[in-house]
Order: C-alpha cells, then structure tokens, then sequence
C-alpha cells in the first residue's frame, strides 16, 4: 500500500525540478513579450482608437476628439477604393514578375552551382548587394534607367515599341518594375533555401526512372520547394502592397498612387489622422485574409 500510495503521490504532476525548468523556459519570453506589447500591440490598439476619432467642433486643423465614429471607414473606403485594389494589383503583379525571375536565379545558385562553394557565394552576393544601398536611392537609379532621356526608352523608341511621345516613368510599368527590382532579393532567399535542402539523389532518381526534365521538376523539385515559394511570395507581396516609395517617384500621379502613398499624404500633409488610421486599419485586414486564404490554398499552414 506504502509503495502504492507513493506512486500515486509521484504521478500527481511534474517534479519541482521540472515545474522550475519550466517556469524558467516561460521567463525567458518575457523580454520578447514586452517588446511585442510596446511596439506592435500597443501602436496597432493607438492606430484602431485613431480611426474613429472625430473632429473636435470648432477646433483647429489635425484636432480630434476620441470617439466610435464607424462611418470613418466607409468614408475612407468610399473615396480611396481605387487606390487600395491598385495597390494589391501592382503588388501581386509584381510578386509574380520576383517568382519568374527569381526562381531561375534560385535554381542555378542551389541546384546548378552546388558544389562549387566560391561560384555560390559570388551569387549570393550579387543577391544581397542591393541591400548595400539605401531603398530610396536604388529607386531614384530607376528612374534615371526609365527617364525620357535614358537609353531604355531611346532603346523602345528605336524599335518602334514606344511612340516618338511615349514615356516609361509615371506610369504603371515604372511602379511595377520598381517594385519587382527593390523586392526580388526577398523572393530568391527563401527559394534558394528550400532548393537548397533538396537531395540530388531525387533527382537522379527521377532520371534514372525514365522521366524528363520538365516531368521532374512538376513533380519533385517544385513541390519540395513550395514552403520557399509560398514564403518568397509572402516576403514580396505584404511590403509591397503597402509601398509607397516607388508609386511616388516612379509614378508620382492620380493614375498610379498607391494606398501606402495616400496614407503618408493623409497622416503628414492633410493631417487627417482618422482616415489615415482607418485606411491602415483596412490593409492590414485585407493583408491577413488575403495571406491565410493564400496559405491555407498552399496547403502550408505551418508557415503562419
């Protein structure tokens, strides 16, 4: 009975060794936690309160009062629809635009290159280098590529593929292209990684099975490197979507602004904050939905 009723006692709960150990594990987020608490959850409860705030009657320009004026969002969305849907149009464009780029440049730096560990690096390298440069100043570049009086469009005009009078910068194909060059780095990186970890003894086994190159890679190289696609396509489309840098001077116009563009006009220069809070407040919902319906149709749930 003794030895009974102390079995019983011991497997009544975790030791005092483990419960401190875990205790211990459950400080250690403490730190992580806090950070979160002040610069995410707190600004993010800051910016929801902002968007139903209400002039305050009488008051000077960029006074408001708290409030729960809801119909702040149907304002926002009723005068700047245009430039939320132009936004995740130019964004998946361009996400798309990273994928058919980046993923050849993926392949040869993890599959074609591997072994070589110096042709490797070198390619990684040229990958990263535009992170040596400011963001602003490698869009200005691109507009100095895309000016009426740089050789692109001399190039386009040449050959007929521009009117005499046709233009690149302020338009819709600047933005773009601005877009995919600044985010391209963070469509390779993850892909490159996934490639990375793919064994070649599958491949070989894939050759050895009679199947052809294209076969092979529908069905082995590119399902085992879908957690670093679907990842890329994340990394690109969330920041771009919200950009407000290249619509402003690569498009700088009504016919290619952005929702990233109007906010910064709203909060810094209109100083209407509640519409500015609001519209953040919707494209980070939209961005959710539209990243968990992504996810979850990737059938890579674990990414979230």
């Amino acid at each position: 009975m003794s030895l009974l009723a102390g079995l019983g006692a011991g497997g009544g709960g975790p030791a005092p060794k483990e419960r401190a150990r875990g205790a211990g594990h459950r400080w250690l987020l403490a730190p992580g936690l806090v950070y979160l608490t002040v610069f995410f959850i707190v600004p993010v409860g800051a910016l929801l309160a902002t968007s139903l705030y209400v002039p305050v009657p009488g008051g000077e320009l960029g006074q408001y009062q708290p409030a729960l004026h809801w119909q702040n969002y149907v304002d926002a969305l009723s005068q700047f629809w245009p430039q939320l849907v132009r936004s995740f149009v130019f964004a998946a464009i361009a996400t798309l635009a990273c994928l058919a780029i980046g993923y050849p440049m993926a392949y040869v730096i993890a599959v074609r290159a591997r072994g070589r560990s110096l042709l490797q690096g070198l390619l990684l390298v040229l990958v990263i280098a535009p992170f040596f440069t400011s963001f602003i100043l490698r869009t200005i570049a691109w507009k100095q590529i895309l000016a009426d009086e740089g050789p692109v469009v001399a190039a386009l005009r040449f050959v007929h593929l521009l009117p005499p009078d046709g233009r690149l910068t302020a338009t819709a194909f600047a933005v773009v292209c601005g877009l995919t060059y600044n985010f391209l780095p963070f469509m390779v990186l993850p892909v490159y990684a996934s490639l990375e970890r793919l064994d070649p003894r599958m491949l070989e086994a894939g050759a050895d099975l009679y199947a052809s190159p294209v076969t092979t890679f529908r069905t082995v190289t590119w399902p085992l490197s879908l957690p670093g696609v679907v990842g890329g396509t994340l990394l690109v489309f969330i920041p771009a979507a919200g950009d407000y840098v290249n619509s402003s001077l690569l498009g700088n116009n009504t016919n290619t602004a952005m929702i990233g563009q109007v906010i910064d006009a709203r909060f810094f220069k209109v100083l209407d904050y509640p519409t500015a809070s609001a519209l953040s407040v919707v494209l980070m919902a939209a961005i959710l939905l539209l990243v968990a319906g992504y996810v979850r149709r990737a059938g890579t749930e674990d990414l979230l």
